[in-house]
């Protein structure tokens, strides 16, 4: 994939349109983002929120809910463990966060009683088409897990791949980012970042190539790693980062979207579903890409 848009094209064509639940639904950006990916036909809503507020929200907005069907729960946690229960039953087939705390969501998400939780790790995807790279570039993992260890970064990488390999990549090339390329018993990042290119080669971290560690420039720079003579077939050409830590997946994230000109859909991975769960100072576009992603 090499644009966003094409996520809409993978949509349209798988038919059928799916079904969304919106958790804690008196949400104006929320509403308005997944309404609009409804009047295009590509999703059907279930919305479980405070009726009255998301009735009025709805027309002060201007947004139509004919049509939609809205169950009443004025609590955002006994709305979000409604909706998680809708996923797991099948009546939906995919979550999205509304006016709830992200911590609620995911306790809602991990509760054993509501049938969502895989027994995994959740993960954070964020997919970003970019002015400057020729392809859609993944990261992994901007803002869920903190310090991840050896073994979590091996889950998130794990999660990430078998959501591209769904979305239609045959063999994503991951790159285990470091400040550096070499190894080195002073920086962790390195020898975890080699440890996980070992655990590919021997078929522990299947369905990729993954190499590490790289430093971001040569991860996705051919001429970079040229220039420091890497020899890699994830070097310049990744199609996913995986980062070290939260800060340094945050700052990336961040630094693409607000000053590269990215354009971006992210997801929670590692449940029954893929979950939307998108910030407040995320754009319209955002929003509507991430419903368009967990869709596809």
């Amino acid at each position: 994939m090499n644009r966003l848009l094409e996520l809409e094209e993978r949509v349209s064509a798988l038919g059928a349109p799916k079904t969304l639940a919106l958790a804690a639904c008196e949400d104006a950006n929320a509403l308005k983002a997944l309404m609009d990916v409804r009047r295009a036909g590509w999703v059907r809503t279930l919305l479980f929120g405070d009726a009255e507020k998301t009735r009025r929200i709805a027309q002060q907005e201007g947004i139509g809910l004919e049509g939609v069907e809205l169950e009443h729960h004025p609590e955002p946690e006994a709305a979000t463990a409604a909706a998680a229960r809708a996923v797991a039953s099948g009546r939906a087939q995919v979550l999205m966060k509304g006016k709830v705390a992200t911590a609620s969501l995911l306790r809602a998400v991990l509760d054993k009683g509501n049938g969502l939780s895989a027994g995994g790790l959740l993960s954070h995807l964020a997919l970003f088409e970019l002015p400057a790279y020729p392809k859609l570039l993944a990261l992994t993992d901007a803002a869920m897990n903190i310090a991840p260890s050896l073994r979590e970064k091996a889950a998130i990488v794990q999660n990430a791949v078998a959501f591209l390999r769904h979305l239609g990549y045959e063999l994503p090339l991951v790159a285990a980012l470091a400040a550096v390329e070499t190894v080195s018993d002073k920086m962790p990042a390195t020898l975890e970042a080699a440890a996980l290119a070992m655990m590919n080669r021997r078929g522990q971290i299947p369905g990729c190539l993954l190499d590490g560690p790289l430093a971001l420039d040569n991860a996705v720079s051919p001429e970079s790693a040229r220039h420091k003579g890497i020899e890699s077939p994830v070097a310049g050409r990744a199609d996913l980062l995986l980062f070290p830590s939260i800060e340094s997946g945050n700052a990336v994230y961040k630094s693409l979207s607000l000053l590269a000109g990215g354009r971006v859909a992210a997801v929670i991975l590692g449940a029954k579903c893929p979950i939307v769960l998108t910030s407040r100072a995320d754009s319209e576009d955002a929003k509507r890409m991430s419903i368009l992603l967990a869709l596809a």
